[in-house]
């Protein structure tokens, strides 16, 4: 065994599009994004003012919901039972959605509904650093070691015997003058949180770390009982070096010692004690610098047990000097007869390297002497850098046990936040002892243990050692965290070895071979499937369907099986010459060797090396041809069963990433299979389900709005078609309401919707955690089947236990009439009411062939619920096989219950190329012979864009939304042009479908699967005839198009109309190259009445602010009064910020009123003024524009020693005309060096007139080495309306974490000169 430590999406349904009828067309790109607005927020501690609170950046963005801010809190705010109440500060108003919270506001968070006010003064002023760290509550620290009982033997602790010390010298961390010496009883060592308690009230200070003097961790009571007789206490902060000096406080009570002790006569120790004294003579070398100021250890191995780590204290405090020799002598209980020591030091101190001679030991019982030569450098910057080594003990008549250098392969895992900057250390356990703890800290990669972002937790995959003496490996897989905040909080594992041949994925697949289970095994060079046939031959040419392909588990022992015939059951696979034989037989046991790539190898267990092999024509191999190696010998197994009614899986794409569904209903690859990982599967039809997690019952998966997440209500958005994937053993979730959309989970654990099957981020792995039924209750059989079958069986019981099944109110028979053309394409209905929609419901039966044929009516019987008063179906099938065109004459359906019967004439062509050309059609109810509702063709006008490369082959789909529901999704496939979707062409299609009411929506998508297909569509226009009203949807935007990373290929579009406050504004970048920003784009807008605040346009990594494009959003500035000034600019955040920013337009929908605004300039830190943003004021008819004041800003920096500092300084000018926002004060115009001691640094900010200058706000953001600053004071000096103007703000303190009051921000107001 081995033990490893360490130490420690824009949702797009909401854009609104403007109309640009009646405007100059750009030659540019137009792209159409929301905004969003943000609020900075801080939040605080409730009753802990030491707590110096939690700043964040809320909006809708970051946080969807109101429970994902409080889960988001709950991991940055220490409440024992996380955050569960957020309450303005004197506890008045409980916030209880995101819109509650103000922009610059303060909050108390709480686990309870009553808050404790805290002083906000005090808890703002950040604490120095050693003050930072906090105990935990004695409840949490239960709680924890609960919570590690779980786990049981997976993390037991190995028991060493003995003598346990009865005084504990503790110090304090980093400082070894603050020490207590404390008696280890029984009453404060009943577990280690309650002893971390106990240091706390002795130390007066928050205890939450120990370590030993050398800087190592001690993780647990154990290790505080096996310790030198000395700890480090810490609080959150890292180990500090000290002169921890345990012999000067301890040594005459106990502990190892120099030799030089004298028994009084007469006084005997007990024969076993005695055994158990060493004496230890260890010499140093005489080389330049070979002692060392670091601990040494040594830990003796005896045939019985090994000795705890004893450190060797010598006296005077020059001990293993160079030349010198150290005698000591030791007490470590009988380990039996010596055959190896290991001898370490602890690489601390200025000089920790160390050249050791020889060591001498003397049993002092029996007198035996063994000497061991070293000569050999104990440091990490000489020889091979261990600081430890093992020696073996010569016994007489016993061979030396070799000393072997072990090679250690470790995998880290593929989780995004999987890498570790933390030390890691490795215990090797074998059949003669253990290599001790020893460090990790030399790799052939020159960054170890790194794999996407870097953190102190650690995600192990597995480890393998080789051992170069006899060419074995062994492997030890952990998937598994080493970290406090996940998984079950332990950084520490112990790992056993598998045999190599299972690998990591016998971990993951080997729930098929459970006995009982159904399988079949698919061959990827032959196409097939491997089937025994009855009369005994095997061959790998079956179809999925194909019974003889079923084999059943009869046997299993490990990776070892007999795989039984499921239809012939006297026959089971066998390897002699691959056939089928009788059960039992030897030839019969096959071993399951599984790959790297998923797929495994069936070898005979009665002649290793022999498998099952075929060639590519699915026969069986010929042993003579070596052609039939390699692909013709592995299998991807299949199980049956997988998606059967309510069984609980996983769907995962890697060992340990799993689909998981999150309480605030989000979906990511973060799980660690625990229960949140657990899906239930619901079989909606052959092929059809929806998946029910149960850790969040009646929460569904679905895919909704262009994003996948788990809020589904168990809807037609929730159903999703099972694609399986037979190359890989895989499987995919297509959307069944938006067909060509498929569940995507990326490495990094993000969700992704995906257009192409064939990228790997569809692709996952199912584990069945309980098989559930093979079929639904009460859908095997049709009505009339099921009472027939009652009724043979002459069971009065069981038929009236069918009866009470078949007469639920979900039950309806559906009779379809086919006209004169029949079709075998795979038919759908679906059926709307007014409380809901079902469907789609597959109509099909076993014999497919005899479905649909001209003049015949098929029967069906399904099941619809909660969908209220019946209105209208929609009836139409997929266009797939060689007859798909089908003449529909008429549908009837029946409540099985009631006998009421609705009838739908149709009378229609269902095909395109006969009618229509539509393959769907939409039935209303008739009552007395008319329609309830009429039908209505939809004239739909869709207009290509202008723009280069406009145009598209790809398919379109559209949907109407009205006040009676939905179109459903169909084709644009019939237009009145000739190409269809051509730039700068207007397509007209029809879409016939029960009459909408009122348009309140539609939703466009383009499959468009490669770049050059993509399309630009600028509005779509739809007509109803008769009517004078048209309804005009503006898109103005590329489909498919990207936001945030993830690909959309659907957009919801909504009617042009006026609303109070809405604008739209169009930014204009630069028309060269580099023009365009990669940074995020963000607006201010300042009224009469008050500013709008940050507006978040959008970033230039999504496809936004490109060189020669125009950038549309529309936003709304309701309540802010007359508009007068504008402040655009961004973070300089990505590879390339700078931006030309050429051109704003802005157009108030309500009034038409539009302004335009000139910029012409770069907006970047390293053109012009250096500044990130611009303002510009707003030009109205009749009113005189507010002038752009030049401000020359002049910064004193104190004389104080060490006034000057290396931060970012920023500064918002605030007067009675708004506020210039924060500006970074970027280039100081008279010195190359900025904020240096005693200086006057000179800047300009640029801004809107701001009236008379009342206030500013100064400060920095902690950057740089020296990050503390002194200012003296700041005079600002401006021109305006021909008057040199000059106000003073005085200031004579520190903006510093560490000085003053701790505060990095100072509010200085106006003093008149």
């Amino acid at each position: 065994a081995i033990k490893m430590s360490e130490t420690p999406s824009t949702n797009f349904s909401m854009i609104h599009a403007a109309s640009s009828e009646g405007q100059a067309s750009y030659p540019r790109h137009f792209n159409v994004t929301q905004p969003v607005v943000a609020k900075r927020i801080s939040f605080y501690k409730s009753g802990d003012p030491q707590f110096s609170g939690i700043q964040m950046v809320v909006n809708p963005r970051s946080f969807k919901t109101f429970d994902a801010l409080l889960d988001n809190l709950s991991r940055k705010v220490p409440l024992p039972f996380g955050v569960r109440n957020i309450s303005t500060p004197r506890g008045i108003h409980s916030i209880t959605k995101l819109e509650d919270l103000e922009d610059g506001r303060s909050y108390i968070c709480s686990h309870r509904k009553k808050i404790q006010p805290i002083d906000l003064e005090k808890a703002r002023q950040k604490p120095l650093p050693w003050q930072s760290t906090r105990p935990l509550s004695a409840r949490r620290r239960a709680a924890q070691l609960a919570r590690a009982k779980e786990f049981g033997p997976a993390c037991r602790e190995l028991p060493v015997v003995v003598q346990t010390p009865r005084k504990l010298l503790v110090f304090k961390n980093g400082d070894p003058r603050t020490r207590h010496i404390i008696i280890l009883s029984r009453k404060i060592t009943q577990n280690f949180e309650a002893f971390l308690e106990h240091l706390t009230e002795l130390m007066q200070y928050p205890v939450v770390k120990l370590y030993t003097t050398d800087g190592r961790k001690v993780p647990s009571l154990q290790a505080v009982i096996l310790s030198s007789g000395a700890v480090v206490a810490a609080g959150r902060e890292p180990f500090k070096p000290g002169n921890y000096d345990l012999l000067k406080y301890l040594l005459p009570d106990q502990l190892p010692r120099t030799s030089k002790r004298i028994y009084p006569k007469g006084q005997t120790k007990p024969e076993g004690r005695k055994n158990g004294n060493w004496k230890v003579s260890i010499i140093t070398s005489e080389l330049p610098c070979a002692g060392t100021s670091s601990q040494i250890y040594i830990v003796l191995y005896g045939h019985h047990r090994s000795s705890a780590p004893v450190y060797l204290y010598g006296t005077g405090g020059n001990a293993f000097q160079e030349g010198r020799e150290d005698i000591f002598t030791l007490k470590t209980g009988d380990i039996g007869e010596l055959h190896k020591i290991r001898i370490g030091h602890s690489n601390s101190g200025l000089s920790p390297a160390w050249h050791c001679k020889e060591i001498k030991l003397q049993n002092l019982f029996s007198g035996e002497k063994f000497y061991i030569p070293v000569c050999r450098w104990l440091a990490q910057d000489r020889e091979d850098g261990e600081i430890c080594r093992e020696l073996p003990v010569f016994q007489k008549g016993q061979p030396i046990l070799p000393v072997t250098v072990y090679e250690v392969r470790v995998t880290t895992g593929e989780r995004w936040n999987a890498g570790t900057e933390s030390k890691v250390y490795i215990s090797i356990y074998g059949e003669k002892g253990d290599t001790g703890s020893r460090q990790l800290f030399r790799s052939k990669n020159p960054k170890k243990f790194l794999k996407g972002q870097v953190r102190n937790g650690w995600f192990l995959d597995d480890i393998v050692i080789k051992d170069p003496t006899t060419d074995l490996e062994y492997a030890f897989l952990c998937h598994r965290w080493l970290d406090h905040g996940e998984d079950d909080g332990k950084i520490t594992r112990e790992l056993y070895p598998i045999p190599k041949c299972l690998g990591e994925f016998w971990a993951a697949e080997s729930w098929k071979l459970k006995k009982g289970n159904t399988l079949q095994f698919y061959n990827r060079l032959s196409g097939g499937f491997v089937r025994l046939h009855p009369d005994g031959s095997v061959d790998a040419l079956g179809e999925k369907t194909d019974k003889n392909g079923l084999l059943d588990v009869i046997v299993k022992r490990g990776n070892i099986c007999i795989f039984q015939s499921h239809q012939t059951r006297n026959l089971s696979l066998g390897l002699d010459n691959v056939s089928g034989m009788a059960n039992g037989g030897a030839p019969c046991e096959l071993r399951v060797l599984y790959l790297p790539n998923r797929c495994v190898i069936l070898e005979s267990v009665m002649v290793p090396g022999h498998t099952v092999a075929f060639n590519c024509q699915g026969k069986v191999a010929d042993e003579s041809t070596d052609s039939y190696a390699g692909l013709s010998k592995e299998f991807v197994i299949y199980a049956k069963g997988v998606f059967h009614n309510s069984a609980v899986i996983l769907l995962t794409t890697s060992l340990c990433q799993a689909l998981t569904l999150h309480s605030d209903g989000s979906c990511s690859g973060a799980g660690n299979q625990s229960e949140e990982s657990h899906w239930k599967v619901h079989k909606i039809s052959s092929g059809v389900c929806m998946f029910e997690s149960v850790k969040n019952p009646r929460m569904f998966l679905r895919i909704k709005n262009g994003q996948c997440d788990g809020r589904g209500t168990g809807d037609l958005d929730c159903h999703f078609k099972i694609q399986k994937n037979l190359e890989n053993g895989s499987i995919s979730l297509e959307s069944v309401k938006s067909r060509g959309l498929f569940v995507g989970l990326l490495p990094d654990g993000q969700m992704k919707l995906v257009l192409y099957i064939k990228d790997a981020s569809v692709f996952f792995y199912p584990q069945v955690i309980q098989f559930g039924r093979e079929k639904p209750m009460g859908t095997s059989a049709t009505a009339s089947q099921q009472e027939e079958k009652a009724r043979e069986s002459g069971n009065q019981v069981e038929a009236t236990y069918h009866d009470r099944v078949l007469l639920s109110d979900d039950e309806w028979r559906v009779l379809v009439l086919t006209g004169n053309t029949g079709t075998r394409a795979n038919v759908t209905l679906w059926v709307y009411g007014d409380r809901g929609v079902t469907g789609p419901l597959p109509l099909g039966k076993d014999n497919r062939e005899q479905l649909f044929l001209p003049r015949k009516e098929d029967e069906f019987q399904v099941q619809i619920k909660n969908v209220g008063k019946i209105y209208k179906i929609r009836i139409g099938h997929d266009g797939t096989s060689q007859q798909p065109e089908w003449s529909l004459q008429m549908v009837t359906m029946q409540h099985v219950k009631s006998r009421k019967t609705l009838n739908f004439v149709a009378n229609k062509w269902l095909s395109r190329i006969q009618g229509d050309g539509d393959i769907v059609c939409e039935l209303p109810v008739e009552e007395d012979g008319k329609a309830i509702f009429p039908i209505v063709r939809y004239h739909v006008y869709v207009y290509t864009g202008q723009l280069k490369e406009a145009e598209t082959t790809s398919a379109v789909y559209l949907c109407l939304y009205g006040e009676r529901g939905d179109s459903g999704v169909r084709l644009l496939h019939k237009s009145d042009m000739p190409i269809k979707f051509q730039r700068g062409q207007i397509d007209k299609f029809q879409v016939e479908a029960v009459s909408l009411g009122k348009l309140k929506k539609a939703l466009l998508l383009c499959e468009a699967t490669d770049l050059s297909q993509y399309w630009y569509c600028e509005k779509v226009i739809v007509r109803e005839p008769m009517k004078e009203s048209e309804f005009i949807f503006n898109c103005e935007r590329w489909l498919p198009f990207m936001s945030q990373g993830i690909i959309h290929s659907e957009i919801e579009l909504y009617p042009q109309g006026k609303y109070e406050g809405d604008w739209k504004i169009t930014v204009v970048t630069g028309d060269f190259e580099k023009a365009g920003t990669t940074a995020t784009v963000s607006l201010y807008a300042y009224g009469e009445k008050r500013s709008s605040g940050p507006i978040i346009l959008g970033s230039g990594k999504h496809q936004l602010f490109n060189p020669n494009s125009a950038d549309i959003f529309k936003i709304n500035l309701k309540d802010i009064g007359e508009l007068y000034k504008i402040r655009i600019g961004h973070d300089n955040s990505g590879k390339d910020p700078s931006w030309y920013l050429e051109e704003i337009k802005l157009e108030e929908i309500a009034s038409g009123e539009v302004f335009s605004l000139t910029v012409d300039c770069w907006i970047t830190e390293n053109e012009d003024d250096g500044d990130t943003c611009k303002e510009i004021a707003i030009n109205r008819p009749k009113k005189k524009p507010l002038p752009l004041v030049a401000y020359e800003i002049h910064v004193y920096t104190g004389s104080k020693l060490g006034a000057e500092t290396d931060a970012n300084v920023l500064i918002n000018l605030i007067g009675t005309r708004g506020d210039s926002g924060k500006r970074k004060l970027h280039q100081s115009k008279n010195n190359k060096v900025k904020f240096q001691q005693a200086q006057v640094d000179i800047f300009v900010v640029r801004a809107v007139s701001l009236g008379d200058l009342k206030k500013v706000l100064i400060s920095h953001d902690g950057a740089g080495p020296g990050n503390g600053w002194f200012l003296e004071k700041i005079i600002i000096k401006f021109k305006e309306e021909e008057e040199d103007q000059e106000v003073l703000f005085p200031c004579e303190r520190w903006l510093d974490e560490y000085q003053d009051d701790g505060k990095t921000e100072r509010e200085l107001l106006a003093k008149s000169k």
